[in-house]
Order: structure tokens, then C-alpha cells, then sequence
């Protein structure tokens, strides 16, 4: 057992849909968040300069005693987490777009994938589609502008809304009944997105399916904290400061 935190962290504010998760699997668990805004987005950013960013952020979570850590973004997944499970002797656990599910659900051949520049280009992106897809239809789409319109909290904007009609019709078109959500800031704007696209298609959040292997992966190598006592839950950011405070207590209503 052990009362250490799980360390998350983002390129942003978007890997908060995947710490809601990890809180709802994991309700023992202490957390330390941190949000990289003052360098959102990653998805136009290089391979290289995503694992430098990376690495500096888990450094500063392990010095914080971070006992695990979860890379709350597509993009800094495919592009780092390679490297960060060779030069660093915690558990490392990722995201991927949840390709398989869709291919698995789909109805009518035909699935959507809506992400980052960063993460349609990734590797990981493409093994996990050849993998997983190679049967089904696979149509991607990235989702400029939307990163940061949850970043700036814009997201009931009519731009934000004139992108996601393109995005979304754009699916809508070719027939897609599945829709991958491959950002984790993109569930914020699920609402928007679920009035747009209404029974014709569903929405895969990944969060949930991380948060339940994160869970796994502590109680394999006896990491889980069976304490009762409160966890604590802390937020930081290379940005706004009080900008991630009201945004936690807006969507989570929790302390800082």
C-alpha cells in the first residue's frame, strides 16, 4: 500500500476530464495536477520539444512524491511516454484513442477519430489503427482550435460552435456512428458536440477505460492506497494560477 499521489498532468486543462475519472475509480487516491497552459497545445509542437516538456513536468511531480504518473494527453503519450518508462522508475500510464472500441461498436463500417495534429501523426495512432481498424473505415479529423477554446473558455462561442458543425458533419457525411474523442480536452465540449450530432452517432471517451487500468497497474504492483482518509487533491499550472483554480471549482467543485 501507499498514501504517496498519483501525479497527472496535460498539456492543459483538458487532462482534468481524465483526473474527474481516475477521482470516480479511485476515490482513496491523492492527486497532484498539473496543467502545462503557458505551452498549450502540444499538437503542433515537435516530438522532441513534447518529451522535453514532459520530462521537466515529471521531474517536478516526483519531487513531489508522485508514485505514479498519468500522461493525461494523447499527444505527449505518443510522443513521450517511451522515453519517460526507460529513464524513469515509476509506473507510466498513457492515453490512446480508443480506436478499438469503435471498430468493435460500429455499425456501419465506419468510424471518426477527432484529434490533435500531434496525435493523427503519432505512431501510436497508427499502430493502434492497424492493429485495431484495419477492417473499418477510418476517417480523422483534427480538431484545430478547439484545445483552445476550453483553454480560454470559449467554449460556447459560435466559432466554437461553427468548428465543431464542420468537424462533426464532416462525419456525419460518411456515414461515421462512432466518434474517438483522441484529446482530453475535447470532453468538455461534449454537450455542443452530442447536440450536433443527436442518436446518430456515439461519442468514446478513453478517460474512463485509463482510469480503471491506472487502477490495475496500483493494485498489481501494490501501489494502491487502501487508506479511508481524505485524499488531497492539488492543482498547478505554468500559466494562470487563479485561472485553474476557478476552472476546478467551476467543473469539479472541489478545494484546491
Amino acid at each position: 500500500m501507499s498514501t504517496q499521489p498519483i501525479g497527472v498532468f496535460d498539456s492543459g486543462l483538458g487532462g482534468l476530464s481524465v483526473w474527474k475519472e481516475i477521482r470516480q475509480v479511485l476515490p482513496h487516491e491523492s492527486m497532484l495536477y498539473y496543467a502545462d497552459s503557458a505551452n498549450c497545445p502540444y499538437g503542433t509542437r515537435s516530438a522532441e520539444e513534447i518529451t522535453a516538456l514532459s520530462e521537466t513536468i515529471v521531474q517536478r511531480l516526483l519531487a513531489q512524491g508522485a508514485k505514479a504518473i498519468i500522461v493525461a494527453c494523447n499527444t505527449a503519450t505518443s510522443a513521450s511516454i517511451a522515453y519517460l518508462r526507460e529513464h524513469y522508475n515509476v509506473p507510466f500510464i498513457g492515453m490512446e484513442p480508443a480506436i478499438k472500441p469503435a471498430a468493435h461498436n460500429t455499425k456501419t463500417g465506419n468510424i471518426g477519430v477527432l484529434a490533435t495534429q500531434g496525435t493523427l501523426e503519432g505512431e501510436k495512432f497508427h499502430d493502434t489503427r492497424q492493429r485495431f481498424a484495419s477492417h473499418v473505415h477510418v476517417f480523422t479529423q483534427v480538431g484545430y482550435g478547439l484545445v483552445e477554446a476550453v483553454e480560454n473558455q470559449t467554449m460556447q462561442s459560435p466559432e466554437t460552435n461553427r468548428l465543431l458543425q464542420k468537424y462533426l458533419g464532416y462525419m456525419l457525411a460518411n456515414n461515421v456512428d462512432q466518434i474517438v474523442l483522441g484529446c482530453t480536452h475535447y470532453p468538455f465540449l461534449l454537450p455542443q458536440m452530442q447536440a450536433i450530432v443527436g442518436e446518430k452517432a456515439s461519442f468514446i471517451n478513453p478517460a474512463v477505460a485509463v482510469a480503471r487500468h491506472a487502477k490495475t497497474v496500483l493494485t498489481l504492483q501494490g501501489l494502491l492506497n487502501e487508506s479511508k482518509d481524505s485524499p488531497t487533491y492539488q492543482f498547478e499550472t505554468s500559466g494562470n494560477q487563479e485561472f485553474l483554480r476557478q476552472f476546478v471549482e467551476k467543473n469539479f467543485l472541489v478545494a484546491k
